[in-house]
């Protein structure tokens, strides 16, 4: 099934991935890369503006990947669900009139990124369920990211189903609208975990694999382009206007 459903957009599409809209902690804290400030968030979105870009939810975006629209497009996801998503990266978004989605942990709402903790990153808070709401209700989209952001590989398949589909039908629960975007915590994930996507019910599925979007692509394989605490603006426009990116897709490389 992983096979079936393609995208047919006629140009390269670029999905950027973000993580943390916030001042990064101190040199040598783990994955400070994560952390955009929200100043260079800004910026970033003002940049995309001025050259013609119209910043797009994945929702937003499927007619373009489905080819049946064009248009000088990127998409724009942040995974996780942090308060600073909330926070700093939604006025920034909808100042430029941008639709994004956000990939949060359905049993985690309000609470912390407690997969991080073992490996010494900052707790950090989470959006919870008024603040998803707001989300949405702003003309942003929330997307699923697992219940538990949990590595899809170290569980059983009966459990690892549960975890991509409940984390679905939770937030819908809690939005009152349908959910169907996901992504794979981690960037972890095997031939069988994009079968259980797709059977879910969701409609995409975005990875960490690197590079634009081609014509031909898997609609739950999607590869996207991370934007990390050293992207200044000469690489932002080398990874948005050129295939930069697109050098590690012959090799298959992840972020």
């Amino acid at each position: 099934m992983s096979n079936v459903l393609q995208t047919s957009n006629s140009r390269a599409i670029p999905i950027l991935t973000y993580h943390q809209i916030a001042d990064a902690p101190p040199k040598g804290a783990p994955f400070r890369s994560l952390y955009v400030s929200a100043k260079r968030f800004r910026n970033q979105m003002r940049i995309l503006k001025t050259l013609g870009y119209q910043g797009l939810s994945m929702r937003d975006l499927m007619p373009y990947l489905r080819g049946e629209k064009q248009g000088r497009v990127v998409g724009i996801t942040l995974d996780d669900g942090y308060l600073n998503n909330h926070d700093q990266a939604m006025p920034a978004l909808l100042e430029q009139g941008f639709t994004a989605t956000c990939y949060v942990v359905s049993q985690l709402l309000g609470k912390s990124n407690v997969w991080d903790h073992g490996i010494g990153i900052e707790p950090a808070a989470l959006m919870d369920v008024g603040q998803i709401r707001a989300w949405s209700d702003a003309g942003l989209e929330i997307g699923a990211h697992t219940r538990h952001h949990v590595n899809l590989t170290e569980g059983n398949d009966t459990d690892m189903a549960t975890e991509i589909k409940q984390s679905r039908l939770e937030l819908e629960h809690v939005l009152g609208k349908p959910v169907n975007q996901f992504c794979y915590p981690f960037g972890i994930y095997e031939k069988r975990h994009v079968v259980m996507a797709a059977q879910a019910g969701y409609l995409a599925a975005t990875t960490t694999h690197r590079g634009q979007v081609l014509k031909g692509s898997d609609m739950f394989e999607l590869r996207r382009i991370p934007v990390v605490r050293s992207t200044y603006w000469p690489q932002f426009l080398l990874k948005v206007l050129t295939g930069y990116e697109n050098k590690h897709i012959s090799h298959g490389t992840a972020a």
